[in-house]
């Protein structure tokens, strides 16, 4: 029995897509953190990350539960809880609509209503209007649906602040500009996958050629960008540093994707390295921030 039940728990737990929800956990901290000079209040902090990693876990879920024909076609997701049988549809969707009405229930009553308003079109964003409509209609699909899984960072400052500020929208235009690369690589990789699937994905309606072209041009872009921060006086010496020291690195993968005949393993590689360059980028957002901190503190 115990067995049994460590295992269900085990399927459910799969749903949530872990290792995606970390990272947007912690993208929100960032933000939280980056909010403010001083600390985070702890109940702010804890119900913050709980609500909005409790919504992004019923998206991922949602996902499943919508996606389960794909999945059973793709040799990436065949194994995944809905596609493989370990749990049914009805069940899972409970499950996601749970974990959604916990997560924006937790924002409304801990922290405050623009939170909860932004998370819960953050969870239609991904759950409804990506998963059901976009991811299906156009090859532009990761553009447009993008915006929600930008969100996180966005979700933290205003938690703290209440207010959607420049420096948040920052945050976010950098998550939003860095999916396209991030997921297109994986794309290439998959792409036959996803035209068995029948899923309009950049590699499959247009090719592998024009998907590394675009991949290099939002890296360029994404370079500029990630340069942003230290140009408005947000961060300092140190993010600058970790920044163009992480652009070169993902320029080196794209310029490399680019050239490659073969392009399934350094599209791969890609991958691999732009979820490091992302959570290393907001680590050294970060350890500017505090490092400031500590400087003025010292110096007055």
């Amino acid at each position: 029995m115990t067995t049994l039940t460590m295992t269900t728990w085990s399927q459910y737990y799969k749903l949530t897509k872990p290792k995606v929800v970390y990272l947007i956990v912690f993208t929100a901290m960032v933000g939280m953190l980056l909010a403010v000079d001083g600390a985070v209040p702890l109940d702010i902090f804890v119900f913050g990350l709980l609500g909005i990693g409790f919504a992004a876990a019923s998206g991922a879920a949602i996902n499943h539960v919508v996606d389960e024909r794909i999945d059973q076609l793709m040799e990436r997701t065949k194994d995944r809880p809905i596609a493989s049988g370990d749990i049914g549809q009805g069940k899972a969707l409970v499950f996601a609509l749970s974990l959604g009405a916990i997560g924006i229930a937790m924002l409304l009553v801990f922290i405050n209503v623009l939170t909860a308003i932004l998370t819960f079109f953050s969870l239609v964003g991904y759950a409804l209007i990506y998963t059901m409509y976009l991811k299906r209609a156009t090859p532009q699909n990761i553009v447009l649906g993008g915006a929600a899984g930008a969100a996180p960072p966005l979700l933290g400052w205003t938690a703290v602040t209440g207010q959607v500020e420049t420096e948040a929208l920052l945050l976010f235009l950098i998550i939003f500009i860095w999916t396209p690369p991030h997921f297109w690589a994986l794309a290439i990789r998959r792409r036959e996958e996803y035209a068995k699937a029948d899923i309009p994905m950049l590699p499959v309606t247009h090719g592998v050629y024009f998907t590394k072209i675009q991949i290099l041009l939002y890296t360029i872009l994404l370079f500029i960008v990630t340069l942003v921060p230290f140009l408005i006086q947000m961060s300092g010496l140190i993010y600058l540093a970790g920044a163009v020291s992480l652009g070169v690195g993902f320029l080196y993968y794209a310029i490399k994707l680019y050239r490659d005949d073969e392009p399934n393993v350094i599209a791969m590689k890609t991958f691999g390295y732009s979820i490091f360059y992302l959570s290393v980028l907001f680590g050294f957002l970060l350890l500017d921030h505090y490092a400031r901190i500590l400087i003025r503190l010292y110096l007055s």
